[in-house]
């Protein structure tokens, strides 16, 4: 039974991340956690940015405080959520990098490689989801339109 006081994940794949999908799947449902699967759910060809968007469209619904996508390595679901307005999807390849995505980056969607060999999935899944929200001032930075530090960029160096 999932314990409300964790976050509500959802997590998709493609074909290639079908099987990390599977096994982060089960660990984060024994590790109490409530996710969402919005597929894939085989190892037949489909099309990766479908199930980018429909990750990052449950979590900016609110559907789901988090969202995890696998694909073959992990950059092509980063690059497709991240096109959906107030999805901040990061690329993690261990531990660290998914910690700091979600720590001083604020990521609301964690990108992996299936085809990657990583170790020990739990442990990167469980630091990530556990992970608080960067604060305030950090999170403004995260969450800037596109292009507004060059203008500031070019003031300071004016």
């Amino acid at each position: 039974m999932p314990d409300p006081t964790k976050p509500r994940i959802v997590i998709g794949a493609d074909h290639a991340g079908y099987h990390a999908k599977e096994n982060i799947k089960k660990y984060l449902e024994q590790a109490g956690y409530a996710v969402d699967d919005v597929g894939t759910w085989s190892e037949e060809s489909v099309d990766y940015p479908d199930f980018a968007r429909a990750v990052s469209e449950r979590v900016i619904s609110g559907q789901d405080q988090l969202g995890i996508l696998a694909c073959a390595t992990g950059i092509g679901m980063s690059i497709a959520a991240n096109k959906v307005p107030g999805i901040r999807a990061a690329l993690a390849h261990d531990a660290m990098t998914a910690r700091l995505a979600r720590e001083h980056n604020d990521a609301n969607v964690l990108a992996i490689g299936g085809r990657e060999g990583y170790r020990d999935r739990s442990r990167l899944f469980e630091r990530t989801v556990r992970r608080r929200a960067p604060p305030a001032a950090h999170r403004r930075d995260c969450r800037t339109r596109p292009g507004a530090g060059a203008a500031q960029a070019r003031r300071l160096t004016a």
